[in-house]
């Protein structure tokens, strides 16, 4: 399992993106980052045609990049592709609108297909002592619950899915079990939720072929007025992260979360092998 997360692609790659379509004012530009979560394949990315994005990685992250809103055509390619004919993935339509925050996923779908989605990120604000936590399953596995203080908080949450919740600042104690049970096969753990941020977790790759990863985004600055409330303790998972406006990291307690949803797809695999 991959452990480590590359931060960023050539900054020629994202000048490249972001002259596209030059935004003229930043109320006016939509946000947008782009995560290769396909296991295996280095790929090209297109964006009307152009390529932008040269020899993109698996756990590669770009963006955020400000863009005029419009409908963009991206295509993903094998990396030695000579243009985007013959895309691996798309051509898909990415609509943006001005004042919004994207991520689009390239990734497995349930079944082991190489996809792609867009998320719309919430950045609207959060009270004060909160932060939001996001977690979205894009990893060809099946569904889990998340569990906290035993209770499923979060049910059933398949590829190409996400769930929000808001919680208090502080440490958490969260588990994870496969769909249907609330026997924990991870945790439960105890984190740390961010004040004012959204942190978003996306567990990608195959559970079939062993190469589950996690990555990490997190958007802050969504301070309500006033910011600083001392909060005490929730009940689910969230994670530490540094201080930059919109970050790509990987923490412990986000390793574990993927670990738990790899452990809960497997025992709910063997739990439905068991019946037949």
């Amino acid at each position: 399992m991959r452990k480590t997360l590359i931060v960023g692609v050539a900054a020629g790659a994202l000048v490249a993106l972001a002259g596209i379509a030059p935004a003229n004012a930043a109320d006016d530009v939509a946000q947008l980052s782009v995560l290769h979560g396909v296991p295996g394949l280095t790929v090209d990315v297109y964006v009307n045609g152009d390529l932008t994005l040269d020899n993109f990685e698996p756990g590669d992250l770009a963006g955020p990049l400000e863009l005029a809103p419009g409908t963009y055509t991206v295509a993903i390619t094998a990396s030695d592709a000579a243009d985007a004919s013959s895309p691996a993935i798309g051509p898909v339509d990415l609509p943006l609108e001005g004042g919004k925050n994207y991520t689009a996923v390239a990734h497995l779908d349930a079944a082991g297909t190489p996809t792609a989605t867009l998320f719309t990120n919430d950045i609207s604000t959060v009270g004060a002592g909160e932060g939001r936590l996001t977690v979205r399953h894009v990893a060809a596995a099946p569904a889990v619950d998340i569990l906290a203080g035993g209770t499923p908080v979060i049910t059933n949450l398949s590829n190409p899915n996400e769930s929000l919740l808001t919680l208090p600042a502080g440490t958490v104690s969260a588990s994870v079990a496969a769909t249907g049970t609330t026997d924990p096969v991870v945790g439960p753990a105890d984190v740390n939720v961010a004040e004012g941020t959204n942190t978003i977790v996306y567990a990608w790759g195959s559970l079939a072929d062993k190469n589950l990863a996690l990555a990490v985004q997190t958007i802050d600055g969504l301070h309500s007025n006033p910011d600083g409330v001392p909060a005490g303790s929730a009940g689910l998972v969230a994670t530490n992260q540094p201080g930059d406006a919109t970050g790509w990291w990987i923490g412990g307690a986000a390793l574990a979360l993927v670990l738990a949803i790899s452990a809960a797809a497997v025992y709910g695999t063997r739990r439905a092998e068991a019946r037949r």
